[in-house]
């Protein structure tokens, strides 16, 4: 099966993966098991008026799992679990709802979540990001529990597709749209780096698709790789030193746990960072267009309400989010000196400042 093969290439986890962690059950807040990462526990109960609620009550479990904490996917999930309260409100029901996160991406740790999720007997899971995801489907292989992930940039690639149990929400970059951005602002713009992380399954596409945008305008560019944050700031680094007129990364979660290290020393150089996420730009980037992360999660969240109340049949392999908002940091287009009035005829520009989240 499908989902074997995912596990194959994707996994060499030890031991200790076979390990569930012990969570303990709680109304709302927040608590820390005591081996494993902080998790965040809600329930949305039925409300005083409105429908009323089935003979015995019904119940719903969901598992909101995340790649790892930052900005991009804490605002999906956030929406994810607000539109649960909301459905259970709605239909006169009970949703608890878990939100976990696995250490930097851990694969061992997000398996140790998918399996709890299981034993938990939940009714759906929500991967948020496409590790997440992948590792969630292998969870849920024997269990057949519905799997809703959100913000798979490329649900082919990362097999994810054509898996009966298997759904979500792409958030499919337009990389063309992003550079063609690159150019309006600057059409001077000669050399160009390309900073990604060879683990994110998300950027394989979208670099790919940059460097056939970037040959067909004969513009060059070099490549920088990296895992850690350290990695990161020594990728930057070295593209400062090779003298690039602007970055682009893709919606890429490990460089972007890292873009409030690197961006200072981006503007201080005049060099633009073009990025597949609002998150990035939160954090210092200068601009990309891409999805609403809020309206993404809720999407999400509504599909896995579909999936449990109505089963998997008839529901696409994925469900494509659609873009064009652009988002421009004033601060860094100031440290720039960027003109970046050309955006309005572009699509809508949402301006935002740099926050630590």
């Amino acid at each position: 099966m499908k989902t074997r093969n995912i596990i194959k290439k994707l996994f060499a986890l030890t031991a200790a993966a076979a390990m569930t962690l012990s969570l303990c059950a709680c109304s709302s807040g927040a608590i820390t098991s005591s081996d494993g990462p902080t998790v965040n526990v809600g329930e949305s109960e039925a409300p005083s008026t409105g429908p009323a609620q089935p003979a015995g009550g019904t119940t719903y479990k969901v598992a909101i799992i995340k790649m790892m904490d930052h900005a991009s996917l804490d605002e999906i999930a956030d929406a994810a679990a607000a539109e649960l309260k909301k459905i259970a409100a709605d239909n006169g029901i009970t949703i608890e709802y878990t939100i976990t996160a696995g250490q930097g991406g851990d694969q061992t740790i997000l398996k140790q979540l998918g399996d709890q999720a299981i034993a938990d007997q939940v009714d759906a899971i929500i991967p948020v990001a496409t590790t997440a995801a992948q590792i969630a489907a292998v969870c849920a292989e024997n269990s057949k529990t519905p799997v809703v992930y959100a913000a798979v940039s490329d649900p082919e690639e990362a097999q994810l597709t054509g898996i009966d149990y298997v759904t979500g929400t792409s958030d499919a970059l337009n990389t063309k749209f992003i550079l063609d951005m690159m150019l309006a602002q600057n059409p001077e713009v000669s050399k160009v780096g390309l900073l990604y992380s060879l683990s994110e399954a998300n950027s394989k596409k979208p670099i790919a698709d940059a460097k056939e945008y970037l040959d067909s305008k004969g513009i060059a560019y070099v490549e920088q790789t990296a895992s850690t944050n350290d990695e990161i700031v020594a990728a930057a680094s070295a593209l400062i030193a090779q003298g690039v007129d602007a970055i682009f990364t893709p919606t890429d979660n490990i460089i972007m746990s890292a873009e409030l290290a690197i961006y200072e020393d981006l503007a201080k150089a005049g060099i633009p960072h073009y990025t597949g996420a609002d998150s990035f730009v939160r954090n210092g980037a200068f601009a990309t267009c891409g999805v609403n992360y809020t309206d993404l999660g809720t999407r999400t969240a509504d599909l896995a309400y579909q999936a449990i109340t109505q089963g998997m049949d008839g529901m696409e392999d994925y469900y494509l989010m659609d873009g064009g908002i652009i988002t421009v940091n004033t601060e860094t287009a100031a440290a720039l000196n960027a003109d970046y009035s050309v955006f309005q005829s572009m699509g809508t520009v949402v301006e935002v400042g740099t926050s630590e989240d």
